[in-house]
């Protein structure tokens, strides 16, 4: 037997719809394998706050040994797991192709699809993930909708509390009135026909939030594209899923893998790249979807043709150059590495894309922000998500640049709010590094 392992990691396809996947007693049998070496192990101790809780757990047994805990009290390990993948990809020796077989997070994720199975999770829940009724609904009034959701709004914070379990001192995504899809299709561009990269064509994969949410997030991206003589377009069949995935609706996400794979694919079809803008929405065409359908085909072809825009800029930059014009922005930045943007394994390559820009200092983040999307905003979350994210809040305290940039947006907001919490300082701003590298060409504002 080997004592951990210098292999890459591989991993398994989810065998969802085998019924041993949601069964109870298969469950809790690998999970008490796998809880056993974990406790003996103790590498991801300071990753999240499933691990302290697993260690807590078993310390205070009768016999300090798995053996002696309850298989009711695993729920809060399960509940503080973000599926961030950070202890499968940079901590566990023990990972396939290690005899001991261990991946923490898709044991996590089985146990949610048995909940879900039993109906133990909660209809806002439910319906907190479904994020293309919610934005588009909220889109429709977004000036009513951002009232709302401040975290000054004596009147209704407390309500939305109370309803649907979101902590009053979370900071919730503005919506915008115009989404990504509306706004590239009224504002039309062309690509460079002097760019370096002239002739190659792209498609933006817009995500749910930043069709949503942060639509300057997509026009930046698609601006620099086009700068650089790439043809892109804004597509958004749909959302990828992710939301779905935390709650272990493996079937839901299957589906929706399957109508956004068919309509990209189309694109794919045609001579396109498709690039996505979110890390989290990458890793799902990349590397989820492929494990939860492994027999679609078109899943198969768009997890070759996807990349991270950050990627795709930094490819272009190493295969044709780049245009001219990007200047100094006159400020340093921190630069939050985030987790899902780390699960790729492509390197950094949102500080290789701002490195580009002249005289700049790029100082990166390696913790997690502690948000993992929803998860963080919650009521039974929020102080935990805070207190996973005080290292990452701490060094960006110790870099002091006001300018906090993440692949993740609720990554970068939520580290300016611990900013906010741990020092009160309000000076600090989040951004996107896309965003920042389109200002550099003078693109935006």
């Amino acid at each position: 037997m080997r004592e951990g392992s210098l292999e890459a990691p591989t991993r398994h396809d989810l065998d969802w719809e085998n019924p041993d996947f949601a069964n109870p007693e298969k469950i809790d049998e690998e999970m008490r394998r796998v809880f056993d070496v974990c406790h003996g192990c103790r590498r991801c101790f300071n990753l999240c706050d499933s691990f302290p809780r697993l260690f807590d757990l078993i310390d205070e047994s009768s016999t300090g040994e798995v053996d002696s805990v309850q298989s009711k009290d695993f729920k809060p390990v399960v509940d503080a797991c973000t599926l961030c993948d950070m202890c499968f990809l940079t901590k566990c020796p023990y990972v396939p192709p290690h005899e001991f077989n261990i991946d923490f997070p898709h044991l996590m994720l089985r146990y949610r699809a048995l909940e879900l199975t039993e109906g133990n999770v909660s209809l806002t829940s439910k319906e907190l993930a479904k994020t293309d009724r919610n934005g588009a609904l909220a889109s429709l009034t977004a000036p009513v909708s951002n009232w709302v959701t401040k975290t000054d709004n004596k009147l209704m914070r407390p309500l939305l509390e109370k309803t649907l379990k979101i902590h009053p001192k979370a900071a919730i995504p503005k919506f915008q009135s115009q989404s990504l899809v509306q706004k590239a299709k009224k504002e039309p561009v062309q690509a460079n026909k002097d760019g370096p990269a002239y002739g190659q064509k792209v498609i933006i994969y817009a995500t749910c939030f930043g069709n949503y949410n942060n639509p300057s997030l997509g026009m930046a991206a698609r601006a620099v594209l086009a700068h650089n003589g790439v043809e892109a377009e804004v597509v958004y069949p749909g959302c990828c899923g992710m939301p779905s995935l935390e709650q272990g609706d493996l079937k839901r996400v299957s589906v929706q893998a399957s109508h956004v794979a068919k309509e990209l694919v189309s694109w794919v079809n045609k001579g396109y790249r498709v690039i996505a803008l979110v890390p989290s929405c990458v890793l799902m065409l990349k590397q989820e979807w492929p494990l939860i359908a492994p027999k679609d085909e078109n899943v198969r072809i768009l997890s070759e043709a996807t990349r991270d825009i950050s990627e795709y800029i930094v490819f272009l930059s190493k295969t044709f150059g780049l245009a001219p014009g990007l200047e100094s922005l006159g400020q340093d930045v921190s630069l939050h590495f985030a987790c899902h943007a780390r699960a790729q394994n492509m390197g950094q390559k949102a500080a290789e894309m701002l490195r580009l820009i002249p005289g700049i200092t790029v100082d990166v983040i390696e913790r997690c922000s502690g948000h993992g999307g929803t998860w963080g905003m919650m009521v039974d979350h929020f102080e935990t998500a805070l207190k996973v994210g005080k290292p990452a809040v701490r060094q960006a305290l110790k870099n002091d640049h006001k300018l906090v940039l993440s692949e993740c947006p609720l990554a970068a907001d939520h580290i300016i709010q611990g900013i906010d919490a741990e020092k009160g300082n309000h000076s600090f701003r989040a951004s996107h590094p896309v965003e920042i590298f389109a200002r550099a060409y003078g693109l935006n504002s």
